[in-house]
């Protein structure tokens, strides 16, 4: 009611008030849904047979090459913490109350 008193159009209180807020919960989502892509990326590359990171990680736990599943594994991590990093940083662009100290 506010915004609409101040002469906004109605598109820029739906952006600025309403879609700013309601997108917290959806970016909040964001971290464990990348965990779930990049886990079933095993999943999917090992049933069709697809090459590729997930199928590549597979096939060194099963011939027992330490030095290629210890990397694979620094690599998602390194993907998992970057999307988390990516979630905080929209969460304060988002809503600027949000301020990580």
């Amino acid at each position: 009611r506010t915004a609409r008193s101040k002469g906004l159009t109605q598109t820029t209180t739906i952006v600025r008030h309403a879609l700013r807020n309601s997108m917290i919960p959806v970016v909040t989502i964001l971290g464990p849904l990348l965990a779930g892509i990049l886990t079933g990326t095993f999943i999917v590359e090992f049933v069709f047979g697809i090459p590729g990171m997930g199928d590549f990680f597979i096939t060194s736990v099963n011939n027992r090459d330490y030095p290629i599943i210890l990397g694979s594994t620094l690599v998602f991590a390194i993907f998992l913490v970057l999307g988390n990093i990516m979630v905080d940083i929209m969460y304060a662009w988002m809503d600027p109350r949000i301020r990580f100290d």
